[in-house]
């Protein structure tokens, strides 16, 4: 059922989290009312989608510091950061223009997002939450799926693992790497990256600090697991990662131009879909929240 306040209101999209929020124009400031509102929804339903809100790039940037300071993008082949140290470049044309087909490598590069994972889950500290804006979307494809580490902890209880480990969840260390994750998709890029982003430790469960709702923390960048062995670790992430993307708990966002969607990184795991790179331009800018401090 709709829930509104006001002119705002917020729909859900999906029986277990995500919702659509209409009623408000993201390209002005937003007062503390209606920004508390978001707020509140944010929390409740970790994925918040905004329709008709054809942003520049200082208008993202200001939405998004309303939660807090932004993270510094990354600089890699990928060339993210060509628009800004604030602004995430995810497109497939090149400086000049021109589109970039999935053999080139800067795309090799960019199609590791199409991996179930947390935004800079690589880093000490890691992010608070993403916002996409569509700005060049292409006619089919290229698609953005969510799943929630929410609903997959609440319902640990579907998962078959090894006795000894199961009452032991919420006190494991995993490993993520940027590097591991990258050579999943091409061994070299994944040397180069490592070796600019060094492996960081995050507890396998976190809380939300605003309402202690536990989630699990995986993705692609998770690579072990301290205290298990290598194989005995990824085996455990994988069954994790499993029943977290199970079909019926993805919510699919089927993109319009100027579409913004927001997500809890905390608890949400997200990937990109295919689509014909080599004849459609796909342009989308992304804006990360920094985290409050270390997860262990």
């Amino acid at each position: 059922m709709a829930i509104g306040t006001s002119s705002l209101t917020i729909t859900p999209l999906h029986p277990a989290f995500a919702a659509e929020v209409s009623g408000v124009d993201l390209t002005g400031p937003l007062d503390e009312a209606t920004f508390e509102r978001i707020a509140i929804a944010f929390d409740e339903y970790s994925v918040l989608v905004f329709h008709g809100q054809p942003l520049s790039d200082e208008q993202q940037m200001a939405f998004s510091e309303r939660w807090g300071p932004l993270e510094t993008t990354v600089k890699t082949l990928g060339a993210e950061d060509r628009l800004g140290a604030h602004i995430v470049d995810l497109s497939n044309t090149d400086a000049d223009g021109r589109l970039m087909g999935w053999d080139d490598r800067r795309m090799l590069y960019q199609s590791g997002n199409q991996l179930w994972h947390s935004d800079s889950s690589f880093k000490p500290v890691p992010a608070h939450s993403s916002a996409l804006s569509a700005r060049v979307i292409p006619p089919e494809g290229g698609e953005t799926e969510f799943a929630s580490m929410r609903v997959a902890y609440e319902t640990l209880d579907e998962v078959r693992v090894e006795d000894n480990v199961r009452p032991d969840l919420d006190r494991l260390i995993v490993v993520h790497s940027f590097g591991f994750s990258r050579s999943l998709i091409d061994p070299g890029i994944g040397t180069e990256i490592g070796r600019d982003y060094p492996p960081v430790r995050h507890a396998l469960v976190r809380a939300n600090p605003r309402n202690g709702r536990k989630s699990l923390y995986i993705g692609s960048h998770a690579w072990h697991i301290e205290g298990l062995g290598l194989d005995e670790s990824r085996i455990l992430i994988l069954k994790l990662l499993e029943h977290t993307v199970r079909r019926d708990r993805v919510y699919r966002h089927r993109w319009q131009v100027g579409d913004l969607v927001m997500w809890d990184n905390r608890c949400v795991l997200h990937r990109g879909r295919v689509w014909d790179s080599a004849r459609y331009e796909r342009v989308m800018h992304r804006t990360t929240v920094a985290g409050d401090g270390p997860t262990v």
